[in-house]
């Protein structure tokens, strides 16, 4: 089963961080998915910009608004995240757990699948 981990951090905690601590963060991070890949359980990871360089689409009666971030109502936001494939929602849980990122930010685990139920 493929599983996403979701690193949802809150907003402005990168900027008070110094340059090496940042590095460091990044390291750790770096180190993380090296072992996911050694284990075989790694699809895919990338690390997301702040979302005061993102966007938002909404499209409403055939038309699109955006809205430049960052996006007032949020207090956190997705940093980035892990694309996993393990057995079970257990497994995912435990990995999420040796996440570096549980230490400063909030690992979600979400299971890939449908939008609908059936």
């Amino acid at each position: 089963m493929a599983y996403l981990l979701l690193i949802v951090e809150p907003r402005g905690q990168r900027a008070e961080r110094t340059p090496e601590q940042g590095q460091e963060a990044y390291a750790q991070m770096v180190r993380f998915s090296e072992g996911l890949k050694a284990r075989g359980v790694l699809k895919a990871v990338e690390s997301l910009r702040s979302d005061t360089e993102g966007t938002r689409v909404r499209v409403r009666n055939n038309k699109s608004t955006l809205l430049d971030g960052p996006f007032a109502e949020s207090k956190e936001m997705i940093g980035g995240f892990f694309l996993i494939d393990c057995a079970t929602k257990t497994q995912a849980i435990a990995i999420a757990s040796e996440c570096p990122a549980a230490a400063w930010a909030t690992v979600e685990v979400r299971e890939v699948g449908p939008c609908f139920l059936g």
